[in-house]
């Protein structure tokens, strides 16, 4: 197995444990975090620092509101592009899906080559958007946009007991 990969026998018990408390409140203070998992606040820092190191836990957000800052408006952007080459999906990478209006991209398999979940003031904005940011990418050889009329986080799944 490359080193690049890890399996579920790579987390223990207590890797375990820290990451279901984490999921289901990713603000717990660390005593609170380490009373969860059974073991000691020093041991909890140290555990959760080395799934940040090791990529497992990939980082701490804030769950925004788009509606609440101006942007209700929230649409699934699908990309084709012109090639499937380097040169094209470094064109489109650098530019595209760093553009403040882009919540989420992701590269995907299929049809399309990427999903952008974007967030804009009003439709006529996305219309715009869509027009001068997207289509006009010279990677860029076809999109399709689907308004999202309602979103609910998911989760990681089941970690195994």
């Amino acid at each position: 197995m490359s080193k690049d990969l890890r399996s579920d026998s790579d987390l223990d018990e207590v890797d375990l444990a820290l990451l279901r408390a984490l999921i289901a409140d990713g603000r717990l203070a660390n005593n609170r975090l380490a009373a969860r998992a059974g073991v000691a606040a020093s041991t909890a820092l140290l555990r959760v620092r080395q799934l940040q190191d090791r990529g497992v836990v990939r980082g701490f957000h804030a769950d925004i509101d788009p509606e609440q800052v101006g942007r209700p408006v929230q649409a699934m952007v699908a990309i084709r592009l012109r090639a499937h080459d380097r040169r094209h999906i470094d064109a489109f990478t650098a530019t595209v899906p760093r553009l403040p209006e882009v919540l989420q991209s992701f590269h995907v398999a299929g049809d399309d080559d990427y999903i952008l979940h974007v967030a804009v003031p009003s439709a006529s904005y996305l219309r715009d958007w869509i027009l001068e940011k997207v289509t006009t990418n010279p990677a860029v050889a076809h999109s399709r946009t689907s308004l999202v009329f309602g979103h609910e986080p998911g989760h990681p799944g089941p970690l195994r007991d």
